[in-house]
């Protein structure tokens, strides 16, 4: 494949994405492959002398992890973003911007490629390549390939960025209308059920008839305030998942409960979990209700919540070592397990629930995103 091509294909790649996070990464990895370079990384500045975003490419987790907070906007990482003309060098440790110092834990580089990302007349940000494979520097070709490809990186952040603040703008729509129904279809009835409450206790030691009307009408307006609420709960879509998806949300729903229910839970995300909005809300729903019925009636020692995404494949899991229970009488008492089954059924995922008394419990969804 000639350098047109691989360019063509990378920027095909990135125009499907319009969350920032994910087309930087995959903008960093693609200049990494077209420059031939070991290391890249594309830096975002925050106008403040550090990085809003640094992402880097062919590094490993545990390596990105050692190296501690991102990095500052000095030396020739500060250069990119002062001019938009390309630096090059064949060995970063000689230039004269170089600071002569690397966090412990940072490889060492030598050859050196640094393009700035122009958008909209201003640097929005720089690729940095480091250490060109088969060859002792960075070629003219290199670097006009590059070049090219920091026109269309632009482009793509500006994308990116305009449509998640569309989408928040119509987060907050939404969140705004469903404020409203909260407040005229919840909020009178829950006024009238204090309402009722209060008559009643005045009336206890005048007329026990009366105070009985009285509580019967707040259970009765308590009942309704309730399917209310539900019928709004129901298209609610966390807003953790909007911003960060389903994988992060249910790191921070777990790490929630870990505090505030003083259990060990243990969750393991394995593939790149991003998964389709189409399924993403009842994924987390149905592993939400499960988390809450193993510790709420289980009474287990452990409990265990895996994510697994392989190519559209995604599967959930849910387990625990607790009392179990008789999954066929339970079906028609337990109102969690009926709506964990119609939130499956309307993904059209298939949901597992094997249970027995004493035998612990698991919940498995399988679904293709």
């Amino acid at each position: 494949m000639d350098s047109s091509e691989a360019l063509s294909d990378a920027v095909l790649a990135i125009a499907a994405e319009h969350a920032v996070e994910p087309v930087l990464q995959k903008l960093v990895e693609a200049a990494r492959v077209l420059a031939g370079a070991r290391y890249a990384a594309i830096g975002v500045p925050d106008g403040e002398g550090g990085f809003a975003q640094f992402i880097t490419a062919g590094m490993s987790d545990e390596l990105i992890a050692s190296l501690g907070e991102l990095p500052r906007t000095h030396g020739l990482l500060g250069a990119m973003l002062e001019s938009d003309a390309a630096q090059r060098t064949t060995d970063i440790r000689e230039d004269p911007r170089f600071r002569g110092w690397w966090p412990r834990a940072h490889p060492s580089m030598s050859s050196f490629l640094g393009v700035p990302i122009i958008a909209r007349g201003a640097v929005a940000g720089a690729f940095y390549l480091t250490d060109k494979l088969g060859a002792a520097a960075f070629s003219d070709d290199d670097q006009a390939l590059i070049e090219t490809f920091a026109a269309h990186a632009a482009l793509a952040i500006d994308n990116a960025r305009l449509h998640e603040r569309s989408r928040e703008l119509s987060i907050v729509e939404e969140r705004n209308r469903l404020a409203r129904e909260l407040h005229d279809a919840v909020t009178q009835k829950l006024f009238g059920v204090v309402l009722a409450a209060e008559s009643g206790a005045a009336l206890l030691e005048r007329d026990l008839g009366a105070a009985g009307a009285q509580l019967e009408l707040v259970r009765e307006l308590a009942g309704e305030a309730m399917d209310e609420l539900r019928s709004v709960i129901v298209h609610l879509r966390p807003p953790a998942i909007e911003a960060e998806g389903l994988a992060a949300t249910l790191a921070k729903h777990v790490d929630l409960l870990r505090r505030s229910q003083r259990r060990a839970i243990e969750l393991v995300v394995e593939g790149d979990c991003v998964v389709s909005q189409r399924i993403e809300t009842d994924v987390f729903r149905i592993a939400q209700e499960a988390l809450h019925n193993a510790l709420r009636h289980s009474g287990a020692e452990r409990i265990a919540l895996s994510l697994s995404c392989d190519g559209d494949r995604v599967e959930l899991c849910v387990v625990d070592d607790g009392a179990g229970f008789d999954v066929g009488a339970a079906r028609s008492r337990r109102l969690g397990l009926t709506t964990m089954t119609e939130r499956a059924r309307a993904i059209g995922a298939e949901l597992e629930l094997d249970s027995a008394p004493g035998a612990g419990t698991t919940v498995r969804l399988v679904v293709s995103a």
